[in-house]
């Protein structure tokens, strides 16, 4: 059994200290060459990095007795993520220790500053977080460019504003806002579509914001973006109807400046045209795009259903996994009356991509199947659960005994009305049905055997196990996983 460091660097910065730094304190501290662990370029909010998970594997395996970080949110930066973790040192005897916090889990006041460390890191992040999101909906609402990059035609820069403060600002880019015009004005015509559209851009060599051509995703993106539009009372009445928060007054929608739209997308539900509680607002820059325009590639926008995904990604399980190794665009699945095939949807939707792909489905799902189950017979066997008191029974009951007080304290002549009696006995039977529904929900939950076996799942659980484990697979002219 030997002693371990784990080391992490998100990126390079001047007051931060190096993975090589951090291993040599480790070292010092310890009294001895470590076995070292380091991620380099990863977020401590991922817990998918490479060699921790080799670490956590080595852990599990018994192969490490002390694992040595020089700094907590090294290791993890989440209360959750590491009371888990903590959870698997624990069980594997595994002693921890902070070189900078000063700690040993091996003693029971540094398991008690450990656990306090993390939940004041943890209020930290979020208070911060809560700063910057307060910030941004504030400089939203006060017509500022709130943060990130500028949308495509446009320039990020700084302008005074009303109070004579430097804040961020949009300026026309002269040569990508006749694209964004040329973009509209296109749409906007009777038989045009975003797949044309895409085309005649792709066919003309306009590279797009992102990649060197343009698709679907990319134009709705951009007609969708009221930046760009030069607001009047007629935008500012369509967000109205759209159910949209309007932070600014009409007076404001002059006719030459853009809107701002900001607010959380449910990719579940109209990714880009359900505006309800968005937060609009007049920009302080200058849109290039006339009002009738916008609004008539709007509507068009509007009047475009979604064709029903119930059928997509029925064809295999490595649905969404599968790309070019080429463009990187997504590989679409056609088949005949025996086999079914990979093509490059870069190739052949958008005539830009060189890569010719004619792959078989079955032989690749054959190879990752047996690469998963391998996987899966190297993890170790799941422990058998305890049983434990069920929380919705005891809820249950809870509910039955505020019932009981109710109608005592009714039958006893206590200030209750009928009225009142009758609406708290409502309330009490809507919660009670949602706690069987909760409970029944649980009960018909799969038991799953504690080693999978991954050729006798079924196609949805595969789907769903190949989506933990693989994060994409490259296809160029002969598959790699």
């Amino acid at each position: 059994m030997t002693e371990a460091v784990y080391a992490r660097q998100s990126v390079e910065k001047k007051n931060s200290i190096s993975i090589e730094g951090q291993i040599d304190l480790c070292q010092r501290a310890a009294g001895q060459k470590l076995t070292a662990y380091q991620d380099r370029g990863y977020s401590g909010k991922n817990t998918q990095r490479p060699a921790f998970q080799r670490l956590l594997r080595d852990v599990q395996a018994g192969r490490i007795g002390k694992l040595y970080v020089y700094r907590l949110d090294r290791f993890s930066r989440s209360v959750a993520d590491f009371g888990r973790l903590w959870e698997i040192l624990k069980a594997n005897n595994v002693e921890f220790v902070s070189v900078n916090e000063n700690f040993d889990t091996s003693t029971p006041m540094g398991r008690a500053m450990l656990h306090i460390i993390m939940v004041f890191a943890q209020l930290e992040r979020e208070t911060t977080a809560e700063r910057v999101r307060d910030n941004y909906y504030r400089r939203a609402s006060l017509g500022s460019w709130p943060g990130g990059p500028a949308p495509y035609g446009f320039t990020l820069g700084r302008a005074h504003d009303a109070t004579g403060r430097l804040v961020p600002t949009l300026s026309v880019h002269p040569e990508q806002c006749e694209v964004v015009l040329r973009i509209f004005q296109a749409y906007a015509a009777e038989d045009a579509s975003l797949g044309s559209v895409a085309r005649a851009l792709n066919d003309a060599g306009i590279p797009g914001p992102l990649r060197d051509t343009w698709d679907n995703v990319s134009l709705s993106r951009l007609l969708h973006n009221p930046a760009y539009v030069m607001a009047d009372e007629q935008v500012y009445l369509h967000y109205q109807a759209l159910g949209a928060k309007i932070s600014s007054p009409v007076e404001d929608f002059d006719g030459v400046h853009g809107v701002l739209l900001v607010g959380k997308r449910d990719r579940a539900q109209k990714k880009y045209s359900d505006v309800h509680e968005h937060s609009v607002s007049v920009l302080n820059s200058a849109g290039f795009v006339p009002s009738q325009l916008w609004l008539a590639c709007q509507g068009k926008l509007l009047r475009n259903r979604q064709v029903g995904n119930a059928g997509k990604g029925r064809h295999t399980w490595l649905s969404g996994l599968l790309k070019c190794g080429s463009c990187g665009y997504s590989l679409k699945v056609t088949k005949d009356k025996l086999r079914r095939y990979l093509h490059c949807s870069g190739r052949y939707n958008l005539s830009k991509c060189g890569a010719d792909i004619s792959v078989g489905l079955d032989e690749l799902e054959l190879a990752v199947g047996e690469a998963i189950q391998q996987l899966l017979d190297e993890c170790p066997e799941a422990p058998a659960e305890i049983p434990r008191d069920d929380p919705h029974q005891r809820r249950l009951e809870e509910l039955d005994r505020r019932a009981d007080r109710l109608i005592d304290a009714f039958s006893e002549g206590e200030n209750l009305s009928s009225a009142y009696l009758h609406r708290a006995l409502g309330r009490l039977e809507e919660e009670r049905s949602l706690i069987l529904a909760a409970q029944k929900r649980e009960d018909s939950r799969p038991v799953l055997p504690s080693r999978l076996v991954f050729g006798s799942l079924s196609f949805d659980e595969k789907k769903a196990v190949a989506a933990q484990l693989i994060r994409k697979i490259e296809i160029i002219n002969v598959w790699a996983v």
